[in-house]
């Protein structure tokens, strides 16, 4: 285990917590600041591990926007921690549009594997580390873009039972996936079992991770929309807020939606309330910015 030790707005641990064959990967670890509330209504706050986004191709877990969210989630009294992941996409050609996506899928589908390979080393790491005062069995799992559908497929793979490297009856309390989606080479993505609550946040006009479907031929990508149709259909707990108009810039609203992470937070992962929401959110006092809303075309323009 290697670690060291850096200051910001709160004290951040840094760890390895993998050796692959083409880099190493760490994690940080923000505590919840002191003083703050974390435990609601007697009950103990989860953790929180971010995987940050980039489009497989770049990104870092603990980016100075990102940091202003994990502060909040410190104050609130949750601590972070924040991993890397190997860059599938990085370096790699994607052609235009759905043909371009097509003869890429095989690679996007890599992408989306190691990074869920990656998420389960990260939380064997904590468990095997109980001196890091992470509970595994109360932990959440959030992601931006990329890092939403890594978090989503991590999830998935639990559902389905095809999860390696993880503890022994091991799931998620909840799932966060600011703008996420599942990648798949064999058509829809089908939930064999009732997932951990998933609080879904999608732009309705998102042109980068497709808000309901994007593909041909089986290959592609099932946003939340998709998703969420299915989950309604079974019955299985889970939250939507469809922002009206939007595209991809949900992806960064992490420290903007605080009230409904919160709620979430609160409800369907500490109290265990089964709880779903279906909402349509047209609310122009969201931020944009110039860049914000780029396209996949745009992103693996290399």
């Amino acid at each position: 285990m290697v670690m060291a030790i850096s200051m910001q707005a709160q004290a951040q641990e840094t760890y390895r917590f993998a050796q692959r064959d083409t880099c190493s990967l760490y994690l940080d670890i923000y505590r919840a600041a002191e003083g703050s509330e974390t435990t609601f209504q007697g009950i103990k706050k989860p953790a929180v591990m971010f995987v940050f986004g980039g489009g497989f191709i770049g990104g870092e877990r603990s980016g100075e926007f990102s940091v202003q969210w994990f502060n909040r989630l410190n104050e609130e009294g949750y601590t972070v921690v924040t991993i890397d992941y190997r860059l599938g996409m990085k370096g790699y050609d994607v052609g235009k549009g759905l043909v371009g996506a097509y003869k890429a899928s095989s690679r996007f589908l890599l992408s989306q594997e190691v990074g869920v390979e990656d998420v389960f080393s990260a939380v064997s790491f904590l468990n095997e580390n109980k001196d890091l005062g992470i509970d595994v069995n109360n932990l959440v799992i959030s992601g931006s873009s990329a890092g939403a559908i890594i978090s989503v497929a991590s999830e998935y793979a639990i559902a389905n039972g095809t999860a390696r490297g993880i503890p022994a009856g091991f799931n998620f309390k909840g799932v966060m996936s600011f703008a996420g989606a599942i990648i798949s080479n064999s058509g829809a993505p089908k939930f064999k079992s009732a997932p951990c609550p998933i609080l879904f946040l999608h732009g309705t006009a998102d042109k980068a991770v497709a808000y309901n479907k994007f593909g041909a031929l089986g290959h592609g990508i099932w946003g939340s929309s998709y998703l969420s149709k299915q989950f309604a259909s079974k019955g299985w707990t889970h939250c939507i807020y469809r922002f009206t108009g939007l595209g991809h810039v949900v992806a960064a609203y992490m420290n903007y939606l605080w009230p409904i992470e919160k709620e979430f937070l609160e409800q369907n992962v500490i109290l265990g309330v089964k709880r779903s929401v279906d909402a349509e959110v047209d609310d122009p006092s969201l931020p944009t910015w110039n860049g914000a809303d780029v396209s996949m075309d745009q992103i693996y323009d290399q």
